[in-house]
């Protein structure tokens, strides 16, 4: 048995493993006492980048979900590579999907969506100083550049156009930053 916050996790086990992520069912002890099961899914490690240039222009993708039906606009984001750091993973992902590098690199935090049942770290980061390079493009992603002003992008991120949760996140935390960093 193990504590795990108020609850205890009497037995786990991994219901399913992918290349992308995990499900856990455990029997636990739930705060009031009584018995019961807990499930979790655990997702692969991620990253996702806000690309914006020096005339304050972001750089976003318009891509299918498979999972929603539908095309959604979000910053650049994918998996952390086994023995890859954040930066390093942010960077592929930025030049594979969009083709761009960046001078310059801000981490503006963690990010967990849905933390009751999913754990799903990703490293928020915002990209400047950009390059235009050749797209390294993923074989199974359909991805097209999507170019906007940033006020543009801030506010989609809060009229609800924008439903890619982390990359919400992301583009009001950026404002946040530079707004911080002009007033300074």
């Amino acid at each position: 048995m193990k504590k795990h916050g108020p609850w205890t996790i009497k037995e786990s086990h991994e219901a399913y493993e992918g290349k992308m992520f995990q499900v856990f069912e455990d029997e636990v002890i739930r705060p009031d006492g009584s018995d019961g099961n807990y499930r979790t899914i655990r997702i692969k490690p991620g990253v996702e980048t806000l690309a914006l240039d020096s005339e304050g222009f972001v750089y976003l993708v318009k891509e299918f979900r498979y999972a929603i039906g539908r095309e959604t606009i979000e910053c650049v984001g994918g998996g952390i590579d086994e023995g890859e750091e954040s930066i390093e993973a942010a960077r592929r992902e930025l030049r594979e999907e969009i083709g761009i590098e960046a001078e310059e690199w801000t981490e503006l935090g963690e990010l967990h969506h849905s933390p009751s049942i999913v754990n799903s770290p990703s490293t928020l980061f915002l990209a400047r100083s950009l390059k235009f390079v050749e797209k390294d493009q993923d074989s199974g992603e359909v991805i097209e550049t999507v170019k906007m002003p940033f006020s543009d992008a801030v506010e989609k991120a809060l009229n609800g156009e924008f439903i890619h949760a982390t990359s919400c996140a992301l583009i009001l935390r950026a404002q946040h930053y530079l707004n911080s960093v002009k007033s300074e």
